[in-house]
């Protein structure tokens, strides 16, 4: 299964990203360069249980390791200390990325009660793409009677495009259903 939205995007995306978009070259066209996936986790301060089932959660999700975030400064309202641990994260790039988005776009997505697509205004001027997910039962890893609490999750997806309208046409190629 490995790699199959990968051969899609070589065999689909490209040329059609390259006759829209008038590139001379195929290398010119936008691609992917990395999916981070990351869980905040204000309650860690009160429950250190916290960090360990978020971690779970996302090794389960992302199939590697999550890094855990430390907070860079203290805010006393927040009750935060430099260094804190506060949320975690993983870097996905290669087949792991493509497949995580494969996925992501024909399994978790469909599955979240009410969808009508992700919203197409996510983008961050520079071609990269957020998305927040409510909760992480929508991913079929997750065991929903081993779920001590729903976390929401941010999915960014960063590619080499340089306009939003170029990112949103290989994200739509790749099979990311848009709301509208």
């Amino acid at each position: 299964m490995s790699g199959s939205l990968h051969q899609r995007y070589m065999d689909e995306a490209v040329p059609a990203l390259q006759k829209q978009f008038n590139y001379q070259n195929p290398l010119q066209v936008p691609r992917l360069s990395k999916i981070v996936v990351n869980i905040g986790l204000g309650e860690a301060l009160q429950n250190p249980k916290a960090v360990d089932a978020a971690v779970a959660d996302l090794a389960a999700i992302t199939g590697q390791h999550p890094v855990t975030t430390k907070a860079k400064r203290s805010i006393a309202q927040f009750r935060l200390r430099t260094g804190n641990t506060i949320g975690a994260r993983v870097t996905m790039r290669g087949d792991r990325m493509w497949d995580f988005l494969e996925r992501l776009t024909r399994i978790a997505l469909p599955r979240i009660r009410d969808f009508h697509g992700v919203p197409a205004r996510s983008f961050d001027g520079r071609g990269n793409y957020s998305l927040g997910l409510r909760e992480q039962l929508a991913f079929p890893e997750i065991d929903y009677d081993k779920v001590d609490r729903l976390r929401g999750l941010e999915i960014s997806i960063v590619t080499t495009a340089k306009t939003d309208e170029e990112s949103k046409r290989l994200l739509e190629l790749l099979g990311m259903p848009f709301a509208g």
